[in-house]
């Protein structure tokens, strides 16, 4: 059986769909299905059963999909090893998808320090958040993502995929440097509840944990008047229009000029970055791990 064709029916598999498929491989829907039947006549049983608009395995095409994994997973290696080989030393593509905080101050670092250290590994990245990034990964069309986790917030475990702690954050209160209670170290987060807000997006975990905290802390709903998922463009809507934001340290980097930075006066609020990969790693990929550890021991400020 074909390898391309067993990589077209494992994509299949996890988009649910032959057109969702077809989207993030660049193909016709046609073209796939085309591919899917002669695989079918290879196999020589079905693979694939319609339920309504999707389509799922069969419980052959079930047991395909999972050698295909092993096997495809197979290939990978065997190209990096090549390359390696090839190059007298680590080499290879990895491509990291991480969401915009974390690009900022761990992945543009690690890249920085790759290039000089593995000359021959190239890194491509990309700005994603973890409900995007993990589907790629088992897809392999991700190598590594980093993500992150709010206190009372879980990610779903993957057991298939291999996490690593990278760093902790704090959540801090941020306040126009002029508001009365930026005079303190520790802000109670209960004065702040005529505070307008800004926030990321309905349905982000940063979205959730904002009101989390407003209610459980400070007893009252939030006014949440203004919403981006641009962390940078929240640090500068508090600067000019006089709202608050609750922003991980990653976030404000060393200080943020124009703003009061606290902690919540009432407990620790924080966030967890992890490191995602498949449990088989290539040396190249265990090198970008490697350096994503490092840059991350540096990326928090020291209060």
């Amino acid at each position: 059986m074909d390898l391309h064709r067993l990589r077209l029916l494992r994509e299949v598999h996890g988009r649910g769909t032959v057109h969702g498929a077809a989207r993030a491989l660049g193909y016709s829907p046609s073209a796939i299905s085309q591919q899917l039947a002669v695989l079918e006549r290879e196999a020589g049983t079905p693979l694939l059963e319609r339920v309504g608009r999707n389509v799922r395995l069969t419980a052959a095409g079930q047991v395909l999909v999972r050698h295909a994994a092993t096997l495809l997973d197979g290939v990978e290696a065997a190209e990096a090893e090549l390359a390696a080989v090839a190059a007298g030393r680590v080499a290879g593509v990895v491509r990291i998808g991480s969401f915009q905080s974390a690009f900022i101050r761990v992945v543009a670092p690690a890249i920085r320090s790759l290039a000089a250290a593995h000359p021959d590994i190239r890194v491509e990245a990309a700005e994603l958040e973890v409900e995007q990034a993990a589907p790629a990964l088992r897809l392999q069309q991700l190598d590594v993502m980093v993500g992150d986790e709010y206190d009372g917030q879980p990610r779903a475990v993957h057991t298939d995929l291999l996490r690593e702690h990278l760093l902790r954050e704090h959540i801090r209160v941020v306040l126009p440097e002029d508001h009365p209670s930026a005079a303190a170290d520790r802000v109670p987060i209960a004065e702040l509840a005529d505070l307008p807000w800004a926030a990321c997006q309905p349905g982000t975990g940063h979205r959730e944990m904002h009101v989390r905290v407003c209610r459980e802390l400070g007893g009252f709903e939030p006014d949440l008047r203004y919403s981006s998922d641009d962390f940078l463009i929240l640090l500068e809507l508090v600067r000019t229009t006089g709202a608050g934001a609750l922003l991980p340290d990653l976030v404000i980097g060393q200080g943020a000029p124009g703003v009061a930075v606290r902690l919540p006066a009432e407990g620790a609020v924080g966030r967890t970055v992890f490191l995602l990969t498949r449990r088989t790693r290539t040396p190249a990929v265990a090198a970008v791990a490697d350096a994503l550890t490092e840059a991350a021991s540096r990326a928090t400020p020291d209060w």
